[in-house]
Formats: C-alpha cells, structure tokens, sequence
C-alpha cells in the first residue's frame, strides 16, 4: 500500500510540474512568429483542406488551452491564444486538434474506441466517487465490498478511458508535426518548438494515466483487505 501511496503523490507533483511547464511553453513559444504568419484558425483550416476534408468547422472557443476536437458535432474548438495567435505555439495546437479530424475521417480505432466510451465515461464520472465514497464506509461499517467494487468497476472504466487516450493524443501530435514539416509552415527554427510544446501537453496525458491506474490499484487493495491503517 505504501508503494501506492508514493506512486500517487510522486503523480500529483508531476502533474502539478508538467502542467506550468506546458503553460511556459505556451507563452514562450507563443512569442515565436510562424514564417508564414498565418493564425492558428488559419492552420488548421489549411490542413484540413489538404486532408481533403470539408466537413469540420473551426470556431474560436474560450479560456486558456481548452482547443479540442469534437468528432459529434465535427468542430474543433479553439481557444482564443490559438485561433488569434500567429506563433509556432499556435499553429502546433491548431495542427493538433486537426490531427484528431483526420483520425475521425480515416476511421483511426483508438479514436473510435474513445468516442465509444465516452457516454458511459461521463456517466461513471458523474456517480463514481460517492460509491468509491459509500463502498469504503460499507466496510467500516459492515465489512461488505459491494458497493467498492461497483465503484471500481466504475473506475476501472475511466482509467480504460485515459488508456486509451494515450495512444490518440500521441497520433495526433505525430499527424500536426508531420503536416507542419510537409507543408513548409515550420523550418528548422520553428520545428523543433513546435516538437517541444507538443510533448509537453502528451506528458499530462500520461501523468493522468499513470495517476488513474494508481488509484484503481488503491480501491482494489482496500477492497481486498489490503488496507494498512
């Protein structure tokens, strides 16, 4: 159990770390003019066009480096530093969210796993925690696991979900910095910017991955006794 506790502080700081990096990055590379100078908005309608799809809608959202690609409604969403923004930082999130459109257009099965999950996702997100909750004072009360393992279940799926996510975002990131090679909007200057602000953002998909797992392996150790008070 002390193992698992390390595991899930030792996540906290990193996400905690990783995420003012990422931000850091942003600013700093936002700083950084795209050759071209084109705006994020423009990017990502440029790579679309050349993935031949017309279908998906760029629109400038709100709040800090809330861009996301959503495959029902076939928007990519923008937040304003990105959809205004003429910077390497902007144009690397903007290929970004377009690299989830081309996994939707070309059928990529992460993604649609993904998409299949997520009204069950949101459903478990929404009663998960009063049962892991419930299921821990069942025990104190009358030594019963029902109601933890139905929240592990529960958990068990969201932590399937950031899984999943891992393998989706990583594609996306390789399809934006491919495209932006190919299509001359970065140089050699720019390039490896773009690289950098983008692994950052994968690190916080994998610290919450890592996070997860470690929280379902906790409520399966209570569950099974294993807890050490």
């Amino acid at each position: 159990m002390s193992l698992i506790w390390i595991i899930l502080i030792a996540t906290m700081v990193a996400s905690f770390i990783v995420q003012q990096t990422l931000n850091s990055r942003f600013k700093k590379y936002g700083k950084v003019a795209l050759p071209s100078g084109l705006s994020g908005a423009e990017v990502a309608r440029r790579m679309l066009a050349d993935h031949g799809i017309n279908s998906v809608q760029v629109v400038r959202g709100s709040g800090f480096l809330t861009d996301h690609f959503d495959p029902s409604a076939r928007v990519i969403k923008l937040s304003p530093e990105v959809y205004d923004g003429r910077s390497i930082a902007a144009a690397a999130v903007a290929a970004h969210e377009c690299g989830h459109a081309v996994q939707h257009s070309r059928g990529y099965m992460p993604l649609k796993l993904r998409s299949a999950l997520v009204p069950v996702v949101n459903f478990a997100n929404s009663a998960v925690t009063w049962l892991l909750l419930l299921g821990v004072l069942a025990i104190q009360w009358s030594g019963s696991t029902a109601i933890l393992w139905a929240g592990i279940l529960l958990f068990a799926l969201t932590t399937l979900f950031s899984i999943i996510t891992l393998p989706v975002e990583l594609n996306a990131s390789s399809r934006a910095v491919a495209w932006l090679g190919n299509s001359g909007l970065a140089d050699s200057w720019t390039m490896p910017k773009a690289k950098d602000a983008l692994k950052w953002a994968a690190y916080t998909y994998v610290i919450a991955a890592i996070g997860s797992i470690a929280t379902l392996l906790y409520y399966v150790a209570i569950a099974m006794g294993g807890r050490r008070d």
